[in-house]
């Protein structure tokens, strides 16, 4: 079968909204060293090697946006589709406390492989998918996980992420707030965007309306959780941009 480093669902939906799955697969293309980094099964099932629960939720968020998505098919691992080319965190060799083997000896020839078949790819698709029409809305969806090694642990439910463009996160973060049971934090769990990263590329530089959310991952570990969190966040999505203007 041939391997394919993104997925695209919708691109007929007509909603102006663009919902992105940056780190939504641990999946390691056949050409990255026979298929394995040399982690355990466990480690590649961590939020080392992709956004645990995020994938569904963003799906499901599409759907009720009516809106297109895409979404990576190899691990954050493999090469890190939300970084610059040029930062050093695009090609890991060491996550959390944990020695990734397939990348240890990795140079400049193994990073141009993957940068030309798994990030360029991704990234000129999704290029496309934001160049639709003009006023198109960038969700980025992420997930994180509840406590680092040596961390205390994260109190946030929601993390709602920005720096140069505040028009949508800052009244989303404020909607997110009326709900009750929820514990919101901008620029929370990590703070704003990176240089180059995937909204500075698609959304910042286009000045494009945008959002990067976190949800914490032991939130949606389940395929049920991930469709309830994309169907409970679709409308204060909505909400929030009408109160914002955009």
């Amino acid at each position: 079968m041939t391997y394919h480093p993104f997925e695209i669902e919708g691109a007929d939906r007509p909603a102006r909204w663009l919902v992105t799955c940056d780190h939504a697969a641990n999946t390691v293309p056949p050409f990255v060293n026979g298929g394995t980094l040399g982690l355990a099964e466990g480690d590649m099932a961590r939020h080392i090697a992709y956004d645990v629960g995020a994938l569904g939720m963003a799906r499901e968020l599409a759907r009720q946006l009516d809106a297109p998505f895409i979404a990576t098919n190899f691990s954050r691992l493999v090469i890190d589709p939300n970084r610059g080319e040029d930062d050093p965190t695009l090609l890991m060799k060491l996550y959390d406390g944990t020695i990734i083997p397939g990348n240890r000896h990795a140079g400049d020839e193994e990073l141009q492989l993957r940068l030309n078949r798994c990030y360029r790819p991704y990234h000129t698709a999704l290029a496309e998918l934001a160049a639709r029409r003009a006023d198109t809305v960038i969700v980025s969806v992420h997930s994180f996980t509840r406590q680092l090694q040596g961390r205390p642990p994260r109190p946030w439910h929601v993390g709602v992420l920005y720096a140069a463009d505040e028009r949508l996160s800052r009244p989303l973060a404020a909607r997110l707030r009326q709900e009750p049971d929820l514990c919101i934090g901008e620029n929370e769990p990590y703070g704003g965007h990176l240089p180059g990263d995937a909204i500075a590329r698609h959304a910042i530089a286009y000045e494009r309306p945008n959002v990067l959310l976190e949800v914490r991952n032991d939130l949606i570990e389940e395929e049920a959780d991930q469709v309830a969190w994309g169907r409970r966040l679709a409308p204060l999505l909505e909400d929030a941009a009408e109160t914002a203007g955009v």
